[in-house]
Formats: C-alpha cells, structure tokens, sequence
C-alpha cells in the first residue's frame, strides 16, 4: 500500500486557513503513523508544503507542537 500524498480540496484548504486567520481551535481527528485514530482540541497557526505534501501546524493545549498531513485529517470541527 502506497502512502502517497491525497491532495484535500481547495474548500477544505480555506478552511484551515480560515481557522488560522481567526485563530479557532479545531477539535482534529487524525490518522496518526501507525494508523491509529488520534483525537485532540489544536489551535492551528500555519499550513506548509514539504516534499509534496500539505501539512497543517498547530499547537495543543499543553504547548506541544503538531504537524499533521491534511490527507490524514478524517474529521475538523470547530470549538466554540
């Protein structure tokens, strides 16, 4: 199985990019590299591009850094 990178949507791209700009916090599920489901409240702050792939920068509550590859972003919901 190839774990070649799934560009996402523009509308889901300007999502993110939305939350960044609002400074929102997303409550992410996510793909992790085992392939296990990981769950957590993130505040984004940047979207790169390395490599090929696109990925989603953010922090969590604890102040610990995350970078995830948006084709392993099952579910983004807001938090109000």
């Amino acid at each position: 199985m190839s774990d070649r990178y799934i560009p996402v949507s523009c509308q889901l791209h300007s999502e993110y990019e939305l939350a960044i700009m609002h400074a929102q916090q997303l409550q992410l599920i996510w793909q992790g590299p085992t392939g296990e489901l990981i769950t957590d409240i993130l505040k984004p702050y940047d979207l790169i591009t390395r490599e090929g792939s696109e990925f989603l920068l953010s922090q969590s509550a604890n102040g610990e850094d995350k970078k995830i590859r948006l084709d392993k972003i099952i579910e983004a919901h807001p938090v109000s």
